[in-house]
């Protein structure tokens, strides 16, 4: 991509992704509302799975051409990302209360997730039983969050009653038939996968052109880029008092990286990792995610501190990649 349009692409990357996001959110919350689900359970199912699409594919390919490092790389960087950067810039910008539900529930999910990989991982190869194995707790776990989410939802008349009275003051304007729903969730998504390909492809072009390295474009921009889709929707969603729909996106997200992502990959193609990521780097993201669960328990919401602290070190996270890259 030349010069000229690298500048003439970037803001309309930019601004696809703000539209998308606001498409996607609405239309969730038109969604949740009307098959009498909350949005947080939305945010776990549809909107992550959307989000989460570029890693799957990605890692699909990576699989392919026998690039496992990549694969599962994808899966790590992603979910440093979507809990260190795209939730502490939205907890730095505006706290996130998290519902007692995902502490019971998701946070407690996610965080069987990761570390069910671990022993899947600890022979540095994913065979089919293993890919196997993950996308059958995958779907035990969506099956669970579905089932109980509903459940809890229905049991409750009058919390769903109250939420409905909130959304026709925040999000009135939005069509209330499930066809047109699932029309703006999906006009969303799209706008998302393309506002995210155009800004990493405009951003690389704008980076080689100041002279900076591939390897720090890949580990900056387009690390960046893959969870640009997370960071719009969350953004929004917060700015919109939505904060159940941003938490179920951000640990969704992760329970699809983990377990879904690598499932579907070595279902495919079956391939080997280093050593070196089912070791230290696999406890960095299992650290992360750690983090990010204490946080969530001890203050029922992430904080502004919390939020600088997660940001804070996701830079720490890519000066380390930047200096074992040098």
């Amino acid at each position: 991509m030349s010069l000229f349009w690298a500048i003439l692409l970037l803001p309309i990357g930019i601004a696809l992704l703000v539209k998308g996001a606001d498409w996607l959110v609405d239309g969730a919350v038109a969604l949740a509302e009307r098959l009498g689900m909350t949005p947080l359970i939305i945010g776990l199912t549809i909107v992550a799975m959307g989000t989460s699409a570029p890693e799957i594919a990605t890692s699909i390919a990576a699989a392919l051409k026998g690039t496992g490092d990549i694969a599962v790389g994808n899966v790590y960087g992603s979910n440093i990302a979507n809990l260190a950067l795209v939730g502490g810039l939205c907890a730095a910008i505006r706290p996130i209360g998290v519902m007692p539900v995902a502490l019971r529930r998701d946070i407690p999910l996610m965080l069987a997730a990761v570390l069910l990989l671990w022993p899947v991982l600890a022979d540095t190869v994913i065979s089919r039983p293993h890919a196997g194995l993950l996308l059958i707790v995958f779907a035990g776990i969506l099956s669970l969050m579905i089932v109980t989410e509903r459940r809890r939802a229905l049991a409750d008349r009058k919390a769903l009653s109250e939420l409905e009275e909130r959304l026709e003051k925040t999000v009135g304007h939005i069509p209330k038939a499930v066809s047109r729903s699932i029309i703006l969730i999906g006009l969303g998504l799209a706008a998302l996968a393309g506002g995210a390909h155009l800004t990493v492809l405009s951003a690389s072009a704008l980076g080689r052109a100041m002279g900076i390295s591939d390897a720090v474009i890949g580990l900056t921009i387009v690390a960046i880029g893959t969870s640009l889709p997370e960071l719009a929707t969350c953004l929004v969603a917060s700015v919109k008092g939505h904060d159940d729909l941003s938490v179920g996106n951000l640990v969704g997200s992760n329970i699809f990286n983990t377990l879904l992502v690598p499932g579907a990959a070595g279902l495919v193609r079956p391939f080997e990792i280093s050593s070196r990521l089912a070791g230290v780097d696999f406890w960095l993201m299992a650290g992360v995610s750690i983090i990010f669960a204490v946080l969530a328990f001890v203050q029922r919401r992430i904080s502004r501190p919390a939020g600088l602290l997660l940001f804070i070190g996701y830079g720490g996270y890519l000066a380390y990649l930047f200096t074992l890259n040098s």
